[in-house]
């Protein structure tokens, strides 16, 4: 292909956003032929309103919906996104263009002495503005105080230090991007605490009708991190919890087979329910791994989800990346 025009990336001017723009970035021009690449900074609702809890606002698309906008305007060429960020349905006119190999999908426990989870003393506020980590951490503490947490990465790890929370519970992905893992206390583990759906991946998105950018994002696309997101992203869209509800999933993909397993959790800790399943990827895998996404989301509709969804449906709260 002949010397492509200057792809123009979109992105939050967060450090964690910058970080993950600027990986994408590199990864292009580490190709041969590769085009210029410029980096266009977008202001979102969610970067705007730092003055009001997650769960005090309602809709989605918080933290995408202007780079969206500004993706099918022509004024920018990609995107790059914490895929759990993304709604499990794009806006029309835009597609999923590659998914980077995905880093720790844990979600992280800092607190200001060291303690694990369980030595955090009676009543400890742990800041945390994520319904699923409000709920799961409910459920293995009933005593914990929860408090609202927002602002970039290294504003809440200040927080944390000032001594407005004993913990906060932030994305491990984000911490180690960022270099700042040493702060980390310990990791929450999987089986007690699900990550959010596609925790730790970077989705790169690009206009349907874009061949040029399809190809250069071609060699980008993580195979086995896109298998593993397809299942947990069709397990959320069967759900329809969206980032409302207190549901984690994880996918793996080993050779030619995947597993996921998942679970909601009442917000009052009092209701936990778990599924899990495994099938063979056949084919490309994309098509197995969404029947396996959404055969598990209607297992937990099956078994009580959809009282702990109802109780739980907006506008209460959303996923912080």
């Amino acid at each position: 292909m002949s010397q492509a025009r200057t792809l123009r990336i979109g992105t939050r001017a967060s450090q964690l956003a910058l970080w993950q723009a600027n990986r994408v970035a590199d990864l292009l021009r580490a190709q041969p032929g590769a085009p210029a690449v410029e980096l266009v900074h977008i202001r979102t609702e969610g970067d705007a309103r730092t003055d009001v809890p997650l769960w005090q606002v309602g809709g989605r698309a918080f933290f995408t919906r202007e780079i969206d906008r500004a993706q099918l305007a022509g004024e920018v060429d990609l995107a790059v996104h914490s895929l759990k960020d993304l709604t499990t349905v794009l806006e029309t006119g835009l597609a999923l263009g590659a998914v980077l190999e995905r880093e720790d999908p844990r979600d992280a426990l800092l607190t200001r002495s060291g303690q694990s989870l369980t030595a955090l003393p009676p009543g400890a506020r742990v800041g945390t503005s994520s319904l699923r980590r409000r709920a799961f951490l409910t459920h293995a503490r009933r005593d914990l105080q929860l408090a609202e947490l927002r602002g970039n990465v290294p504003t809440r790890i200040e927080r944390l230090a000032e001594g407005r929370y004993e913990a906060i519970v932030l994305a491990a992905a984000g911490l180690k991007r960022l270099g700042l893992e040493r702060h980390v206390s310990a990791y929450l583990p999987i089986d007690q605490f699900p990550p959010a759906v596609s925790q730790g991946a970077i989705a790169v998105v690009r206009r349907a009708d874009d061949a040029e950018a399809s190809h250069w994002l071609g060699p980008l696309d993580h195979r086995a991190t896109r298998l593993a997101t397809v299942a947990e992203r069709a397990l959320l869209r069967r759900v329809e919890g969206g980032c409302q509800v207190p549901l984690g999933a994880l996918a793996s993909v080993q050779a030619d087979r995947i597993n996921l397993s998942a679970a909601v959790c009442a917000l009052d800790g009092s209701v936990r329910i778990a599924v899990d399943g495994e099938t063979a990827l056949t084919g490309a895998g994309d098509a197995t791994a969404a029947e396996l996404g959404e055969r598990l989301g209607t297992e937990l509709l099956a078994r009580g989800a959809t009282r702990i969804i109802e109780l739980e449906r907006a506008p209460r709260g959303a996923e912080l990346p």
